[in-house]
């Protein structure tokens, strides 16, 4: 399989272009001219901006399968950026639409990703989620993710194109930027371990219940949607069992040895947030035979050893 990772220098994109490596793929990833790919693949410079450049690389490469990871992927982002959100989410994967439909290769597969908060305002009951739940969505991310999933759905239905799209839920690991929750929580533990701040963690609404997955587990279901996905259809792509951010928070704090207090910031609040999302995963594991093998405490243990590593945070005071 000849694979290209649209989006390939950020967190995901690194482990997804392992994770196809490892299976044998050839690996083509692209990245922006300010980005760099650390994991070993051809490289390629692109913005999804420019649609002439797109065709140009489709030919070039000339893909079996297309993952469409770039995207402006934070909910927070989305709220003080909307018109940025936007053109690179909607207006982006039309161009990549559009450049795979004008290919001459017209056998590629393109896995579309999209998020869980697609759902947003849920229904009383309606957890855990199938995929065939009317979509609600309650940020500006969300919405522009439905936008692009709705928009792939017509192309698969009027240009007969191979598509499947994803619908992740929350997904985190060793590497995560800090904007999002689990890696924010033990950034702050390192930090804090390390005498950098004051033994005080800054924290947003712990009442909102999630379901994380391992990003490790999440690029395996990638590839398997690659390889046994149906065409046109939707699958979400989660562990299919929310858990409160104050579960999140209660497992990273045991992992420490530090005595830390913990602050509300009203900064963090979201201006909607919604109470609890969780997946039905079903779908995903009757058509690939997928499910989550790495368990959330893995996920934070990993996570908060990787910041520790980061800040030289070194010895068994801090209980690694």
């Amino acid at each position: 399989m000849k694979a290209l990772i649209i989006g390939g220098a950020g967190f995901v994109g690194a482990y997804l272009i392992r994770e196809l490596a490892l299976a044998g793929a050839e690996v083509h990833a692209t990245c922006l001219p300010s980005e760099r790919i650390t994991e070993s693949c051809t490289s390629h410079t692109l913005d999804i901006m420019n649609a002439e450049d797109i065709s140009a690389l489709l030919e070039e490469v000339s893909p079996d399968v297309i993952f469409h990871l770039a995207a402006q992927s934070s909910v927070a982002v989305s709220w003080k950026k909307p018109q940025l959100t936007a053109n690179i989410n909607v207006i982006g994967s039309i161009n990549v639409l559009e450049a795979a439909r004008a290919a001459e290769k017209k056998d590629m597969r393109i896995v579309i990703i999209g998020t869980g908060e697609e759902y947003g305002f849920i229904r009383q009951g309606a957890c855990p989620l199938s995929e065939d739940e009317p979509l609600d969505p309650g940020n500006i991310y969300a919405a522009t993710k439905a936008c692009q999933e709705m928009i792939s759905r017509i192309y698969f239905r009027a240009y007969k194109m191979d598509i499947v799209m994803v619908r992740a839920f929350n997904h985190s690991g060793p590497g995560q930027s800090d904007i999002f929750v689990i890696s924010d929580f033990c950034r702050q533990i390192a930090e804090i371990e390390k005498g950098m701040r004051q033994p005080e963690m800054n924290v947003g609404n712990l009442t909102a219940m999630r379901d994380f997955t391992d990003v490790r587990d999440v690029v395996r279901a990638y590839r398997l949607l690659a390889e046994k996905g149906v065409s046109g259809r939707v699958y979400n792509v989660g562990r299919g069992r929310a858990v409160e951010i104050q579960h999140i928070l209660d497992t990273a704090l045991s992992l420490s040895d530090a005595e830390i207090t913990v602050k509300q910031d009203p900064a963090r609040m979201r201006a909607s947030d919604i109470p609890i999302i969780e997946p039905d995963v079903s779908l995903i594991r009757e058509d690939t035979g997928w499910s989550a093998a790495i368990t959330m405490e893995q996920t934070i243990s990993d996570t908060l050893g990787w910041w520790r590593k980061k800040l030289g945070n070194y010895g068994t005071s801090l209980g690694v």
